[in-house]
C-alpha cells in the first residue's frame, strides 16, 4: 500500500510533523498579514493599489471600490501598468507620455516585458525540466534515483537557478514585479524579481490551495465493499467529475482516488482506470464554477461573474459523458484479462458504505469559502472590507491545522495517509514556476501575433499550451490576448464571450493532456504509484490522452465552435 509502515504510531508522528509545519507557515503568513495591516492606508494603497497575486500566475487584478480616482483613471488609460505611480505624477505622465524624459523612462519600464523579452533559448531550462520528468523514470539507472523527492527538488531547483542566472547575467533588462507593481533594475535585482514572482506571487498561493485540499480530504476515509467492475469504476469517476466543479479538482481527486484504488485492489490492470480518473476528475469535470479549476478562478479575479461558468454545462456534459463511455467500453475489454476472484465481494460484517472524519467536510467548505470570497482586489461580500495580501492563505492553513488537530490518527491510517504525493508536486512545481517565467513572458508579448481570431483557434491554442505550460498562466495569456481584440457579440469582463468560452474550455479540458497540465494530475499519479500501480511514463500517458481525448475534443470543436 501507500506506506509500508502505515501504523497508528507512524500516523501520530506524521500528525505532529504536520501540525508543526503548518504552525510555522501560519506564523510566517501571519507576520506578513500583520505587516500589511500595519501599513498606513494611503501608503498601503499606493504600494498595492490593485494587486491580487493570483494562483499560479501572479497576474494583477484591479481593485475597484477603494482605488483613488487618479488610480482608476490610470487603470483605464494604461491597463494596469502604472498603478505604482503617485497621483500628480500619474496625471502628468498620462497627459504628456512622449514629451517628458522622465515619462519616457517610465514608458520603457511599464512596457519592459513588451520591448525586452527573453531570448528563445531562455526556455531551455523549462524544456529540460519537462524532459527530466518524462525521461528519467524510463531508464533503469535513473528510475530509482528519481523516486526521491529530494532528487526531484534538486533537479527542479538546479534548472531554476539556471533560469535565474540568465536573468541576472544575460537578460540585461528590468523585470515587472507582480506584487508591488514596479520594474526592477537589470542584473541581480531582475533575477530576484523573477524569483519573487515565481514563488511569492505564484507558487505560495498555488501550493497552499493544493496542500490544504490534500490534507483535509486525506482526513476523510470512505470505506465501501465495492469491487472494481466497469460499472462501479465508471460511477466513481462520474461522481468525481460532478464533484470537481464544487470542491475543486484537487478536492474531488483526493476524496475519491483511494476508494477507487481500494475497489480495484485485486485487479492486475488498474493503470488505465487511474488515467481516466485523471482525465475526468482532475480536469474536465472542473469547468462549472471558478473554484473547480485554477484557470477559471483567474477569470473570476479578472471580472468574470462567479456563475458565468455554469453556461459551460453543455460542453461539460458532452465531454465527460464521452470520456465515461469510452472508459466503460475499454474497462469491459480489460476485465476479460482479470481473474474471477478479483471481483468477489468478501463478507466481513461491515456496512456497504462508511465515511469517517466527517468533520473535515466542514473544513473543506471553509476552503471553498476562502477561495470564493477572500479576493484582496474585491470587497468581502456585503462589506467594504478588502482582505490583506495572503490573508486567504493564512485562513486556509488555519483550516488545515484544524483538520490535523480534529481528525483522529485512526482515520488517516485508513487512507494510509502520508505527504509523499504533495511533496512530489511541491518539489517539481517549485522549479516549474521559476523555469516557466521566460516562456510565459514571451507569450505575453507575442501571443496576440499568433493569429488567434476564431473560437476554434483559441480553443486549440489555449489547450495545446495548457498541456505543457500549466493551464492557469496559459489561460491568462489568452484571456489578455482576447481582451485586445475587437469585440465580437456579447462581452464578459472585456472579452468576447465566444472567445472566453473557447479559452476556458481549452485551458480546463486540455490540462488533462499531460501529467503537468494541472496540479492534481501529478498527485493522483503519485498516490497510485505508492499503491504499487505502475503508471505509464510521461509519453506513455500522452499516448492515452492523444488516443482518447483528442478525438473527443475534435468532436467538441465541430459541435460547439
Amino acid at each position: 500500500m501507500e506506506q509500508a509502515h502505515n501504523t497508528l504510531e507512524s500516523q501520530r508522528k506524521l500528525k505532529k510533523q504536520g501540525i508543526i509545519s503548518v504552525l510555522l507557515m501560519i506564523c510566517a503568513l501571519g507576520a506578513w498579514v500583520g505587516y500589511e495591516v500595519s501599513q498606513p492606508p494611503a501608503a498601503h494603497h499606493d504600494e498595492h493599489p490593485n494587486i491580487e497575486p493570483s494562483i499560479t500566475t501572479g497576474e494583477e487584478t484591479p481593485a475597484t471600490p477603494q482605488d483613488t480616482d487618479d488610480v482608476k483613471e490610470q487603470l483605464d488609460d494604461h491597463h494596469e501598468h502604472d498603478a505604482h505611480d503617485e497621483g500628480a505624477h500619474e496625471e502628468e505622465h498620462a497627459e504628456d507620455h512622449a514629451a517628458e524624459s522622465h515619462a519616457d523612462e517610465h514608458a520603457g519600464e511599464e512596457h519592459a516585458e513588451e520591448h525586452h523579452v527573453p531570448a528563445a533559448y531562455s526556455v531551455l531550462p523549462f524544456v529540460a525540466l519537462l524532459l527530466c520528468i518524462a525521461i528519467l523514470p524510463l531508464f533503469h539507472t535513473t528510475e530509482h534515483w528519481w523516486e526521491s523527492n529530494l532528487h526531484r527538488f534538486l533537479v527542479a531547483a538546479g534548472l531554476g537557478l539556471i533560469t535565474l542566472a540568465y536573468y541576472a547575467f544575460i537578460f540585461g533588462h528590468g523585470v515587472h514585479d507582480h506584487i508591488d507593481h514596479t520594474v526592477s533594475d537589470p542584473g541581480i535585482p531582475a533575477a530576484m524579481t523573477v524569483l519573487k514572482n515565481a514563488l511569492m506571487a505564484e507558487y505560495i498561493p498555488f501550493i497552499t490551495l493544493l496542500f490544504s485540499l490534500y490534507v483535509i480530504t486525506g482526513g476523510i476515509a470512505i470505506e465501501t465493499r465495492l469491487v472494481g467492475k466497469p460499472s462501479v469504476n465508471t460511477a466513481l469517476i462520474g461522481l468525481g467529475a460532478l464533484l470537481a466543479s464544487f470542491v475543486g479538482t484537487t478536492g474531488a481527486a483526493m476524496l475519491l482516488i483511494r476508494p477507487l484504488l481500494a475497489a480495484n485492489a485485486k485487479r492486475t490492470h488498474v493503470a488505465h482506470t487511474v488515467i481516466f480518473f485523471i482525465f475526468a476528475v482532475c480536469n474536465t469535470g472542473g469547468c462549472l464554477l471558478p473554484i473547480g479549476d485554477p484557470p477559471l478562478f483567474l477569470g473570476f479575479l479578472r471580472g468574470v461573474d462567479f456563475f458565468w461558468t455554469l453556461n459551460l454545462w453543455r460542453e461539460w456534459l458532452f465531454v465527460n459523458i464521452a470520456i465515461l463511455i469510452v472508459f466503460f467500453i475499454y474497462d469491459k475489454v480489460m476485465v476479460r484479462k482479470e481473474e474471477a476472484k478479483a471481483f468477489i465481494v468478501e463478507e466481513n460484517g461491515n456496512s456497504n458504505f462508511a465515511m469517517y472524519g466527517k468533520i473535515n467536510l466542514l473544513w473543506l467548505v471553509g476552503i471553498v469559502a476562502c477561495v470564493a470570497t477572500l479576493d484582496p482586489s474585491k470587497p468581502f461580500p456585503g462589506t467594504d472590507w478588502h482582505a490583506p495580501l495572503y490573508f486567504r492563505e493564512l485562513l486556509m492553513f488555519t483550516l488545515t491545522m484544524l483538520s490535523l488537530v480534529t481528525t483522529p490518527s485512526e482515520v488517516r491510517q485508513k487512507n494510509a495517509f502520508n505527504y509523499a504525493a504533495i511533496l512530489e508536486v511541491a518539489a517539481l512545481f517549485s522549479g516549474i514556476f521559476i523555469c516557466m517565467q521566460p516562456p510565459v513572458q514571451i507569450l505575453n508579448v507575442y501571443g496576440k501575433t499568433l493569429g488567434f481570431d476564431t473560437p476554434m483557434k483559441f480553443f486549440w491554442g489555449t489547450g495545446t499550451l495548457s498541456s505543457f505550460l500549466d493551464n492557469a498562466p496559459t489561460y491568462v495569456v489568452f484571456f489578455e490576448t482576447a481582451k485586445t481584440m475587437e469585440p465580437v457579440g456579447n462581452t464578459v469582463a472585456g472579452v468576447s464571450e465566444i472567445f472566453l468560452v473557447a479559452i476556458s474550455l481549452g485551458a480546463v479540458f486540455m490540462g488533462a493532456m499531460t501529467y503537468i497540465g494541472n496540479g492534481p494530475n501529478f498527485m493522483v499519479k503519485a498516490i497510485a504509484e505508492k499503491n504499487n500501480i505502475r503508471m505509464p511514463s510521461f509519453f506513455g500517458y500522452m499516448f492515452y490522452s492523444v488516443a482518447v481525448l483528442v478525438p473527443i475534443f475534435l468532436v467538441t470543436t465541430f459541435i460547439f465552435f
